[in-house]
């Protein structure tokens, strides 16, 4: 795989595939642009090297890309054109061979910073590497750099901390780490899943669940389960919960279970909340869990997620943590063994 070290970009146009889709609040202001300063010394970089830059990045539904570029412009300045919304062309998610050329004749080098969506099919991340010659940006190699060492080469004891509500997106990466962590802590509406097939009340598994469930061995010792929960009835042991209730978070004996857990770790990874983390008081089991990992000064931390970074930085934690990844699905993918369609657009894989 080729790098941004790899290539001589003066007076070269540079197309520069970002992940810029942040989240917006109410107000339609950018209410966090963490994955924008995170690729800021990529396009720095280039800049310094002469290169005419061309911002390209996609944002979650029909939305205009404006404000973002308005950002980026705040923390660098220099030779930037910016496109719009990529996916307001449906030839971005279908991968068309048609619109990866139309972009491809606004530049000379294509660069890929977007770790976050190499795991998708698109003709901004996979098609257009055809049609010019393409390299990784200084995100992206960190990502890969940081992600191989904690699947392949972890310091022991290795906790991976796993939340969230939907169970098919963790699969992979549970069965991974059944082989590669030392202890796996759940939480969130997964682990609620996974105590309904154990045989515990509380609700129903959708059929989707269920053969999600099937590839998981729910009986290893390695799985750490919610002993007590905060229900809509109120704190309570997990065996006492009725079929009904509603589970927002995780309870004080969990925490203080998962807690020690945590300070035996030499390498940590989190994807995904504990609980309702959004509404207090049901951000307590989640907000004590990272701080619980900050706390463990020796140990490699990483976490990734929209909903996991949200948390981590409503909790003024951001600087405690070795390594934010900018990508959700993409991290679980890659952690879970999948090979990346970006990534193998880029050669990272060799010829697989």
């Amino acid at each position: 795989m080729k790098t941004i070290k790899d290539f001589e970009f003066k007076n070269k146009k540079v197309l520069l595939r970002c992940d810029f889709n942040v989240p917006f609040a109410e107000n339609g202001e950018i209410n966090n642009d963490f994955r924008i300063r995170q690729t800021v010394p990529t396009i720095k970089f280039l800049l310094k090297k002469g290169a005419k830059l061309i911002l390209m990045s996609h944002l979650a539904e029909d939305k205009s890309l404006d404000p973002v570029w308005e950002r980026v412009k705040k923390y660098v300045s220099g030779d930037m054109k910016f496109l719009d919304n990529l996916r307001l062309n449906k030839g971005e998610e279908q991968n068309s061979d048609e619109f990866a050329k139309q972009l491809a004749l606004l530049g000379d080098i294509y660069i890929n910073d977007a770790f976050g969506v190499c795991h998708r099919n698109h003709a901004s991340v996979v098609a257009i590497t055809k049609y010019l010659p393409s390299g990784a940006g200084l995100l992206l190699k960190k990502e890969l750099k940081v992600l191989s060492k904690v699947l392949h080469n972890p310091d022991r004891p290795m906790v991976a901390v796993i939340g969230g509500a939907k169970i098919s997106s963790k699969t992979a990466v549970i069965k991974q780490f059944l082989n590669k962590a030392d202890h796996i802590l759940m939480g969130g509406r997964i682990a609620n899943s996974l105590l309904a097939a154990k045989g515990i009340a509380l609700n129903g598994l959708t059929k989707e669940e269920e053969e999600e469930i099937k590839k998981i061995d729910i009986t290893s010792s390695k799985i750490h389960f919610p002993i007590d929960a905060v229900t809509s009835e109120g704190l309570m042991a997990i065996g006492k919960v009725k079929r009904g209730d509603l589970i927002f978070d995780i309870g004080d004996d969990t925490v203080s279970i998962f807690s020690d857990i945590i300070k035996t770790a030499k390498t940590i990874i989190w994807a995904g909340p504990l609980g309702f983390f959004e509404k207090k008081p049901y951000d307590k089991g989640t907000k004590e869990i990272a701080k619980a990992v900050c706390k463990n000064k020796s140990a490699f931390k990483v976490a990734g997620g929209g909903e996991t970074t949200a948390a981590i930085a409503e909790f003024n934690l951001e600087d405690s943590f070795d390594h934010l990844s900018t990508g959700g699905g993409a991290m679980l993918a890659f952690l879970g063994g999948e090979k990346l369609p970006g990534l193998r657009a880029l050669n990272y894989y060799g010829k697989d």
